[in-house]
């Protein structure tokens, strides 16, 4: 269990780094380009979640996502205090690699964010990201589980462009990014939506996954 909480907990950390430090660079070497910073801050995000998964799937799962972590206490494939205890290791997680990408760059280390991103329309893309990815993981583990690592990096680098949210679909990263005045960031008073949407899309996605993956 140590080894499973410390690999939610580091490779959760580095995803947030991942995260932030590619939107603090991108948006400095973008010249005021948000299209361009975006782009990079997606292929930075899914290059981080391809290593990650690829080196802590056969300790943890990878999951690095309470989202994911309640998909798989739906299915039974994890019991109800460990799943507790990889939620409380990716929030952690995310909150430290968030404050160390803000020391990276000489910034301070505790912010809040002040970023807006609320409104009906990002809710649903939050619904429709969690679902996504739970459903490709999902699908990923029944039919090519040796792929699950490109799978996912490569739908959240995707998901980044076709959500109007940039698919945040991780209730971790998105207690974090609330601790970010930066490019990646969310006001916190916007998370406990955002954290609603993406659970209600993890449930949906468990639930299609019984019937098309059986």
């Amino acid at each position: 269990m140590t080894r499973k909480l410390a690999a939610e907990f580091i490779g959760t950390a580095f995803l947030l780094i991942g995260v932030v430090g590619s939107g603090i660079m991108a948006l400095d070497l973008a010249a005021g380009n948000i299209g361009v910073a975006l782009l990079a801050n997606a292929i930075a995000t899914g290059c981080v979640l391809y290593v990650g998964i690829s080196i802590f799937g056969p300790i943890s799962g990878a999951h690095f996502n309470p989202a994911v972590t309640l998909a798989f206490l739906l299915r039974r494939e994890i019991a109800p205090m460990e799943a507790a205890a990889f939620a409380v290791a990716q929030i952690v997680g995310g909150v430290a690699g968030v404050w160390l990408a803000h020391a990276m760059f000489d910034l301070a280390i505790l912010q809040t964010s002040t970023t807006a991103r609320t409104g009906v329309g990002l809710w649903i893309a939050e619904v429709v990201a969690a679902f996504g990815l739970v459903f490709v993981i999902l699908g990923g583990i029944r039919y090519k589980p040796e792929a699950v690592p490109a799978i996912v990096a490569l739908y959240i680098t995707g998901a980044y462009w076709f959500t109007a949210s940039t698919s945040f679909a991780n209730p971790a990263v998105t207690i974090a990014r609330g601790l970010s005045d930066t490019f990646a960031g969310i006001n916190p008073e916007h998370v406990p939506a955002f954290i609603l949407c993406q659970l209600i899309g993890a449930a949906l996605a468990v639930a299609a996954g019984r019937s098309v993956f059986r």
